[in-house]
């Protein structure tokens, strides 16, 4: 790895050991259903002439000349206030090195997804297809007007230094090479906890930084600003120490050479208190952290094998603090922590640069988040109580407070250096703004994924030979959410496996009933089950070695198995009909499902979706208490409506009346959650229709729709599948006594996985 690559990166070939996957899964990733990662969606109406008429011209031709006129209108008019360019000329790309302009688009579509996903920032990819300095500098510069701040990418060093000081000096919106300081903010995050546990100062410690690239060379400038002695740092590139006696120095490593005596690594290091490394594998050993003080700091960085890995430093050093930029060893420093939300609050003040103050704030912001009590959802993703300590020095990648606390920090320090144009008036509001903007469902349905890979299941796939279905168990494997058990045909398993291009198939494990020692304790328990509902032996047996199903849900009633998903080849009906031969409702609950609406910024629960025609007063209350629960575990605070034609008898009917007595029960059972019924759909979405009803108990829109009946509730849920906007996923079936899902037969595999792994995550319990 050359040290234009020292930050850190992996490539797609090397992979991490946490997230693993095929070179055909990747390229299918990026190309279906659509070429990449990106799309343009329109902001505003464009439905009829009128809204053309006032989108283009000559409606357009006023915001034009109110820019003309104020120039700083354009944040009021236009996008550019929340429009970041993600520019790289792919000299530097991940750790694969200069692969040109036109390669690098994959990655920068992947961060332009990233300030999206974590900060609700637009954001552009554009590839410069040049080497020169001052051709990147003159074209980044003259596309000024277009955006409210320019993420720098993948350009290697030392140009990247120059092109950032450059482009900083000479334009006026925010500009930051994230290979540089996204490295260095979070890196700097860690280090203040680690000096707290360690009860350490700043401007006390002795700091080896290895490697002099642009990621080593940004964390060693943060680090001196926040108050570490320039003197007390010692620099090593590959030919050892920079010292004031080599001439072999550039002017950005020059700045690091310092009077001393110590000439490699190793001689550093003594008597050091922290590392700080962003150079190659096993550049350090245990003997070299062995010369450390007590209590030492090691921040190995390099990916995807650091320095030295944690377990080789616990065995020498159980004392140390370790962090490492890979999500399978506590302590990730992971740059999505950072970039989005600077820039976030870079972009709301409209700040003119991103300087030293708002990086550190930035960096005391994370530090600080890190401290605080850890939200309930963060905890059960990563399978532990997580708490502030040397094995939680810096927050989680999917904290829903990343989005307030850090961009808060950030805008604050924008407005006390002088370098923000709007100033925030209300700081209140802007926090209530900043959480708004995302939806804490996503995050939670990503440490929902956490969750199963902290403590995998055996997730038996029902429909084995099916390609989906491979591709799915495919990902469930690779990303180590669990153990995928196919049932179905050996020989024809391995066909459909190899042609995915699994090069050992035999690494599945398969259940086939038609060879399989475990047929007759199947037969004798389903017997037993059945023998009193009509069912002769030779059915039961019939059914176990030729019903994919009945096997399937077998594997999972006698413990070989931990959850089942099925579905892709039958109708839900027919495929509940013969789970339920095997596996009985939940003692607590009826069978019911949910299908989950998850939108930009808020979460919608339908149900039932799939099981009861008619559902009971009591049923409608069971379904309204279950939901509430999924929907905290998905991170929102429930509020229901149960939804009819009628407000509040206006008009009456003979359907409200189950209605009416299931809101009675609820109000019996004291639950804990806001409900209000009957009414219609716009009455519980629309708060100015909400408004004309001020005794319902709601205090904002409702985000559980409990339908009258499954007419109603499956057509709405797959009208809005196919009309609406926002992912849709579902049915999420509840109430049986094993985890169980079926699928809808369109399913994608990426669906598949997300219902398997909710399921094995214990969110539908």
């Amino acid at each position: 790895m050359s040290e234009s690559d020292e930050r850190g990166k992996k490539s797609a070939k090397e992979g991490g050991s946490s997230v693993r996957f095929s070179d055909s899964e990747a390229l299918r990733f990026h190309s279906h259903p659509r070429p990449g990662k990106i799309e343009i969606v329109a902001s505003k109406p464009m439905a009829t002439q009128r809204d053309l008429s006032l989108a283009y011209s000559p409606g357009v031709a006023v915001p034009v000349q109110a820019i003309a006129d104020d120039p700083q209108t354009a944040y009021d008019y236009t996008a550019k206030g929340n429009l970041v360019a993600v520019i790289s000329n792919g000299t530097a790309i991940l750790g694969m090195g200069n692969l040109g302009a036109l390669a690098s688009k994959p990655v920068m579509e992947g961060k332009a997804v990233l300030f999206k996903r974590f900060a609700d920032v637009d954001s552009i990819d554009i590839e410069l297809d040049t080497e020169d300095v001052d051709a990147f500098c003159q074209a980044v510069k003259l596309m000024e007007p277009s955006f409210g701040g320019i993420n720098l990418e993948d350009i290697a060093s030392p140009e990247c230094f120059e092109i950032e000081a450059r482009l900083r000096d000479e334009m006026n919106i925010p500009v930051m090479h994230d290979d540089q300081h996204g490295t260095a903010i979070i890196s700097a995050a860690g280090l203040l906890n680690a000096l707290e546990l360690t009860n350490r100062k700043l401007d006390e410690i002795k700091m080896v930084v290895n490697g002099a690239g642009a990621a080593a060379i940004a964390c060693a400038e943060l680090f001196i600003s926040m108050g570490v002695p320039r003197a007390n740092v010692r620099m090593c590139d590959r030919t050892g120490v920079i010292h004031q006696g080599r001439d072999d120095l550039n002017q950005w490593k020059s700045a690091y050479a310092v009077v001393t005596e110590e000439r490699s690594l190793k001689d550093a290091l003594k008597d050091a208190d922290v590392f700080v490394g962003l150079s190659v594998a096993g550049a350090v050993t245990q003997d070299d952290i062995l010369l450390m003080k007590d209590k030492p700091i090691i921040f190995a960085m390099a990916n995807p094998v650091p320095e030295i890995l944690p377990e080789e430093v616990k065995a020498v050093r159980p004392d140390a603090i370790m962090a490492t930029g890979r999500s399978d060893y506590p302590n990730q420093v992971n740059n999505v922590l950072g970039f989005p939300y600077i820039f976030r609050g870079a972009l709301d003040v409209r700040a003119t640069t991103i300087n030293d103050e708002m990086k550190i704030a930035a960096a005391r912001a994370l530090a600080d988040l890190a401290k605080q009590a850890v939200p309930d959802e963060v905890a059960s993703a990563y399978g532990k109580q997580l708490a502030f300590g040397p094995e939680y020095i810096i927050p989680a990648p999917f904290d829903p407070r990343l989005i307030e606390a850090v961009p808060f920090a950030v805008a604050k320090a924008a407005m006390d250096s002088g370098v923000a144009q709007r100033p925030i008036i209300d700081e209140d509001a802007y926090r209530i703004e900043l959480r708004s903007r995302l939806n804490p469902t996503t995050a939670v349905l990503e440490q929902s994924f956490n969750a199963a890979r902290a403590a995998p299941k055996r997730i038996v796939f029902a429909e084995g030979e099916e390609e989906v279905v491979l591709r799915a168990a495919l990902t469930i494997q690779s990303q180590g959410y669990g153990t995928p058990v196919l049932v179905g045909r050996d020989e024809k398993i391995h066909e459909r496996l190899s042609a995915l291009g699994v090069d050992n198939p035999n690494a599945f494990e398969i259940q086939n009933s038609r060879d399989n020692a475990l047929v007759p304790g199947m037969v004798e328990h389903l017997y037993r089950r059945r023998q009193r509902q009509g069912a002769l032996y030779r059915d039961v047996q019939r059914a176990v070695n030729q019903d994919r199903n009945v096997f399937a849900a077998l594997l999972v009633a006698l413990g070989h198995g931990d959850v089942m998903v099925t579905g892709v080849t039958r109708h839900f009906t027919q495929a509940m009909e013969q789970i339920r031969q095997v596996i009985d409702p939940s003692p607590r609950h009826e069978p019911f499902g949910i299908h989950v609406v998850v939108g930009r910024h808020e979460t919608y629960m339908i149900a039932d979706t799939t099981v009861t025609e008619r559902p009971s007063a009591e049923q409608l209350a069971d379904y309204a208490e279950q939901t509430a629960a999924v929907t905290r575990r998905m991170g929102r605070t429930p509020r229901v409506a149960f939804l009819s034609y009628s407000n509040f008898g206006n008009p009456p009917g003979e359907i409200v009346d189950e209605i009416r007595r299931a809101i009675e029960l609820l109000d019996q059972r004291r639950v804990g959650f806001e409900y209000e019924g009957e009414m219609s759909a716009d009455v519980a979405l629309n708060r100015d229709m909400a408004k004309l009803y001020p005794f319902s108990r709601l205090t904002g829109p409702a985000n559980i729709l409990i339908m009258p009946g499954l007419h109603s509730a499956n057509i709405s849920a797959k009208l809005l599948k196919e009309i609406g906007g926002g992912r849709i996923f579902g049915p999420l079936l509840m109430g049986m006594a094993k985890p169980v899902q079926i699928v809808p037969m369109t399913s994608g595999a990426t669906d598949i996985v997300t219902m398997a792994v909710l399921a094995a995550s214990g969110v539908t319990d």
